[in-house]
């Protein structure tokens, strides 16, 4: 497995996949063509379908810088993954000079069609199975595991990563009026926040968690920086659980960056085992992992144990095994941001539910990645980030749109 700071990119939203990943591949290409007069990229798959609303369009025109015309190939996919694009680079007298086949494949990685990437493997174990074992005879936890391999400095850049998330908190929770694109849906993580100032104790923690998870993912949604966590549009999950844990509980830093180190070895591990694109497994495997890693990163901040732990990771993941990837408009705004919502209060329950067993149950967490890969696999590309199916199919004002 790589390093766990591959899985918490700091950029811009809405999309990890449809925004981070294209711009990182248009950064490299234009590298490799300074002396290029004009480009074309083709964009396949989902890129395609949703690509405007994602934003795709515009980054690659704005990182290009150069005459640049960019080609949505709706009726044709590539063989490697849902999200593809083809660069092509022409000279003064408009003859090809470059050509490239790449993916984006999620949290803002790229592979191109020989399947090379920066990848560097440094993690000796690649299951939570093998991971427990190794911890079992050698004691330790999650925590310690991740610093005995990446060393003392990865805290570092997880304190970079705390102050982007809690950044992107304080800006949404500031920010009123209504998001960009065609749905002109209001922002609400300001409103929550003032609702859950004056709550009684019963609701107050659910109300702060929405308002801080509304609040990420409405900047993300607004092209704000956050922090992909695994993803830009989960990316409010895991902020809220820790920010809660924070302000409510007066829980330290360092703490929390203990906290986040756990959270991205869950999600290495879903992203080395399985995937964490929406384009390829569906929402399960954006919402469904940031809700596993929120999980995890919560019952660390509780005290679990490494079991507590991998229960509340298990259950955050299994919990949302099927969920589809249908955003309305193409945009990471309906259902997305307030899955994001939703799903920070199921962290908080799993969490909680797993610090009162002991930590025993049925199903490994290495068995519920494998079944949300398969899962993903089984479900119809109407369901995979491609606005063609599920909500995205009922349009904007909840009927349903002509096919396509």
């Amino acid at each position: 497995m790589e390093s766990i700071t591959k899985i918490f990119n700091i950029g811009n939203g809405p999309s990890s996949s449809h925004t981070m990943g294209p711009k990182k591949a248009a950064e490299i290409f234009l590298k490799r063509n300074t002396g290029a007069e004009s480009f074309k990229v083709y964009l396949y798959g989902s890129l395609a379908h949703t690509g405007k609303g994602h934003m795709t369009d515009y980054i690659l025109l704005q990182t290009l810088s150069k005459p640049t015309e960019v080609i949505f190939m709706h009726d044709e996919n590539l063989p490697m993954h849902p999200n593809g694009m083809i660069f092509e680079a022409y000279d003064k007298q408009g003859k090809p000079v470059d050509k490239w086949e790449v993916y984006s494949i999620g949290g803002g990685k790229i592979v191109d069609k020989d399947h090379k990437s920066d990848e560097e493997h440094i993690y000796p174990h690649n299951t939570m199975a093998e991971i427990i074992a190794h911890l079992e005879e050698n004691g330790g936890t999650f925590w310690e595991y991740v610093i005995d391999v990446e060393g003392e400095e990865v805290l570092e850049y997880l304190k970079q990563v705390w102050e982007v998330m809690k950044d992107a908190i304080h800006r949404g929770l500031e920010a009123d009026g209504t998001l960009p694109g065609v749905l002109k849906l209001r922002r609400k993580a300001p409103s929550y926040h003032v609702k859950a100032n004056m709550q009684n104790n019963f609701a107050e923690d659910d109300t702060y968690l929405f308002a801080y998870a509304l609040a990420v993912s409405e900047e993300n949604a607004a092209a704000g920086k956050v922090v992909t966590a695994p993803t830009c549009g989960s990316s409010g999950i895991l902020p809220a659980v820790l920010y809660l844990a924070s302000k409510k509980y007066n829980i330290s830093e360092q703490r929390i960056l203990k906290a986040l180190a756990v959270a991205g070895l869950f999600g290495n591990l879903i992203k080395e085992n399985a995937s964490i694109s929406g384009a390829e497994v569906g929402c399960q495997g954006e919402v469904g992992s940031a809700c596993s890693m929120g999980a995890a990163a919560m019952t660390q901040v509780l005290g679990g144990t490494i079991y507590q732990i991998e229960l509340a990771a298990s259950s955050g993941l299994e919990h949302h095994l099927g969920l589809t990837c249908d955003p309305i408009a193409g945009l990471v705004q309906i259902p997305c941001i307030e899955r994001n919502a939703f799903g920070a209060q199921r962290a908080l329950d799993a969490a909680i539910y797993a610090i009162h067993s002991d930590g025993r149950h049925m199903i490994p967490f290495d068995n519920i990645v494998e079944v949300m890969e398969q899962t993903g696999h089984d479900l119809p590309s109407l369901y995979k980030e491609t606005s063609k199916g599920g909500l995205a199919a009922m349009g904007l004002h909840g009927r349903p749109k002509k096919p396509i």
